[in-house]
């Protein structure tokens, strides 16, 4: 059921920049607070509950991508102009901080260090959702470049066959891609389904749900006292995404679209780069006490060099991607028309 018009599109997309705001709180919530009585294991439950809602909102966008572009090439290179240059420099700091042996570059480098045997350094450790990323985005490309837009409708049957890998294989949460990846593929099933690609009941069914039960029921999938609902985490975080597409209750609407959330978004990928590294700087040191004070001061630096990265670095970076990606396609129209019929 595709939309009715762009504004409307656009009205419905900006709920997207609320759960990517929300993600990254609960990313860095789980890492730099505490929270709750221990007891509880809310920091468990942040960490994985903010990455599944991530992953399936890249899943959404990039499926998006390659149902409206037709260049591969064009994909790939938006791709690596948006995430490599802040992840290598981070990976750089991360080795100088760490005093990382050699061996642990060229996995890092290349985004394949959260595979057996893995080479994540301590201040690095969350570069595996990179990994994850940077290999789904290679192999997503090789299947449209050989299958074409068909290709995409197998999506559904491997992020099954994923989930059905971590029941027997018996890990509720893993960092490896055969064992994390279907949070990513479920979010691209999403995708399909938002343009309409299973007709019109899925789209029904998700205009029936309610998205604060299933919010509440991200949360029980995400806590490690209840494994067996993990398995079921990767399909609630797209479908809380995709009710709140079609039908997002009023107060959460508003929420979901409000400019703060859209600012954090905006600099989310910056701020999950450096949030983990400035936490094994004298910022993240000393004991409980200590550590805790300093916290104010970490998120300030956070913020601030995260606003930095996102205005004053990561956007040339974007720039250029797309200056080469125009360049090319233009280049290859221009080889088109020379050939003729």
């Amino acid at each position: 059921m595709p939309l009715n018009s762009e504004s409307e599109t656009h009205s419905r997309l900006a709920v997207l920049d609320g759960w990517r705001g929300i993600s990254i709180l609960l990313v860095m919530a789980c890492h730099l607070l505490p929270l709750g009585p221990k007891s509880l294991r809310l920091n468990e439950t942040a960490g994985p509950m903010g990455m599944a809602l991530f992953f399936a909102l890249s899943g959404f966008l990039i499926t998006r991508f390659l149902l409206t572009h037709s260049s591969i090439l064009d994909f790939l290179i938006r791709r690596i102009a948006r995430i490599v240059p802040l992840a290598w420099v981070g990976m750089v700091i991360g080795f100088w901080i760490d005093a990382a042996p050699f061996r642990d570059y060229l996995p890092n480098f290349l985004f394949f260090a959260n595979l057996p045997p893995q080479h994540l350094t301590e201040s690095g450790s969350h570069f595996w959702s990179l990994c994850v990323e940077m290999q789904f985005y290679v192999a997503i490309a090789l299947v449209v470049k050989l299958a074409g837009r068909r290709g995409l409708y197998v999506i559904p049957l491997v992020c099954l066959a994923i989930t059905g890998h971590r029941v027997l294989s018996a890990t509720p949460v893993d960092i490896v891609s055969w064992r994390r990846v279907d949070e990513i593929l479920s979010g691209a099933t999403l995708g399909l389904i938002y343009d309409g690609k299973f007709g019109p009941a899925p789209i029904l069914a998700l205009q029936r749900l309610n998205a604060y039960l299933l919010l509440g029921l991200l949360a029980l999938c995400s806590h490690p006292g209840f494994e067996v609902m993990n398995y079921l985490r990767p399909y609630v975080a797209a479908t809380l995404v995709g009710v709140t597409l079609f039908r997002a209750p009023p107060a959460l609407g508003r929420l979901l679209r409000s400019r703060w959330l859209a600012y954090l978004a905006e600099i989310s990928f910056a701020l999950y780069v450096v949030h983990h590294l400035l936490a094994f700087t004298w910022l993240g040191s000393g004991d409980k006490l200590v550590k805790y004070a300093k916290r104010p001061l970490l998120f300030i630096a956070t913020f601030l060099l995260a606003h930095v990265s996102t205005f004053h670095f990561e956007r040339h970076c974007i720039a250029w991607g797309k200056r080469v990606s125009l360049s090319l396609r233009a280049r290859g129209s221009v080889a088109s028309q020379s050939v003729g019929p």
